[in-house]
């Protein structure tokens, strides 16, 4: 697989659904009935973040026993944090920044890489390199909406999922820009409702937010 097939294969894994749910999963037990309860309100990519010890278990648990979901691992920051996803059974990686250990870690291992930009030189030298599939982080701190209005004029090639501040209430004003394939967020999947196995609760969100998309289409 080369560095185009992997972009393609992301902006197909980008397009699979509006939101891209960030997990901080604290009890790996909650892994896989969390994915599925996001699964079953039409969110099938999903992002667990390497905040907590277990990360790489909940990736490894998720992956191997919810077969509609494409499990991520975010906050990749270390060539080894690429290698332990890849070996975890991540389909895609997502960084907040780029390196050239984690480019190069990803290529080696072909695991798709969704990377962070938060200026225009930094999406520049991202699409220099052939990534045309980029994370706008922090989001919201960083201009948000207005800024990805900027980005879009010279750099129209470039689609982005931002993440950072992106909630309920504003999610679908991300959306509606040319430039935006889709989301990431936390709010689908609260603290609270995963400490309380509240998996209806969560599903009910997911349902919500599967269904952005369509009113930003219409």
């Amino acid at each position: 697989m080369n560095l185009y097939q992997e972009n393609h294969d992301l902006l197909a894994i980008c397009k699979l659904a509006p939101v891209i749910p960030v997990l901080l999963v604290d009890e790996t037990a909650n892994a896989v009935p969390l994915a599925q309860a996001l699964i079953a309100g039409g969110l099938r990519v999903i992002e667990v973040t390497l905040r907590t010890e277990n990360a790489f278990d909940v990736i490894e648990v998720m992956a191997a026993n919810t077969t509609e979901g494409i499990i991520g691992a975010g906050t990749l920051l270390s060539k080894e944090d690429v290698y332990a996803a890849k070996r975890a059974g991540a389909s895609f990686g997502v960084s907040p920044g780029v390196t050239d250990q984690i480019l190069s870690a990803c290529a080696e291992v072909k695991l798709p890489l969704l990377p962070g930009a938060a200026t225009p030189s930094e999406v520049m030298n991202l699409l220099s390199k052939g990534y045309s599939v980029q994370k706008f982080f922090p989001a919201q701190s960083n201009g948000g909406i207005a800024a990805l209005k900027s980005i879009q004029g010279p750099m129209p090639d470039v689609s982005f999922c931002p993440t950072g501040g992106v909630t309920s209430t504003n999610a679908l004003d991300y959306l509606s820009l040319e430039n935006v394939v889709c989301v990431g967020g936390s709010w689908v999947a609260p603290k609270d409702k995963i400490k309380a196995a509240d998996w209806q609760a969560i599903t009910k969100l997911a349902r919500h937010a599967s269904a952005l998309r369509k009113h930003s289409e219409t």
